[in-house]
């Protein structure tokens, strides 16, 4: 399955012959597949806006010629296409705040029973590696400070 979700061009050749065995033997496997990577492409070589937005629009016109049940994924499509051809402006998604909220529920769950905001707080900037906003030092920061602290005590060591 891993190989499946894997890119083509990422696939060893043993690899590509498993799968183009697996889409012989289940074609309607393949077609989705296929499908699949000329969407993800899109978005990776789309230059802007108004070309993405062309292309995916050819992309929903071919697979709809498919005779599979897109229509919840196109309907998905263009229920938000102003949010997703946004994209195509700068090449930014909204992974890394996805990610962000995502941390927070975990920690907000696993923090049962902590009743003090500040204490929740450090929690999260320890857990998102913010550490340094916290302690208000960087590592190298620390280390040279410990170097320091070292070099004027070396005199006093017998």
């Amino acid at each position: 399955m891993h190989d499946f979700r894997r890119r083509p061009e990422d696939l060893p050749a043993e690899k590509k012959q498993a799968l183009d065995a697996l889409f012989a033997r289940v074609p309607v496997l393949g077609q989705i597949y296929h499908q699949r990577w000329q969407a993800t492409n899109i978005f990776d070589t789309a230059a802007d806006r108004a070309t993405a937005e062309k292309q995916l629009r050819e992309w929903i016109a071919e697979a709809k010629t498919t005779g599979l049940d897109w229509q919840p994924f196109i309907t998905m499509l263009e229920n938000h296409w102003d949010g997703i051809l946004a994209y195509f402006d700068e090449h930014r998604s909204s992974g890394p705040v996805e990610g962000l909220n995502t941390k927070l529920r975990v920690i907000t769950r696993r923090s049962y029973g902590i009743k003090s905001v500040t204490t929740l707080w450090t929690r999260v900037l320890l857990d998102v590696n913010w550490a340094a906003k916290k302690v208000g030092q960087t590592i190298t920061a620390i280390r040279q400070l410990v170097g320091r602290i070292q070099a004027h005590f070396a005199g006093c060591y017998t």
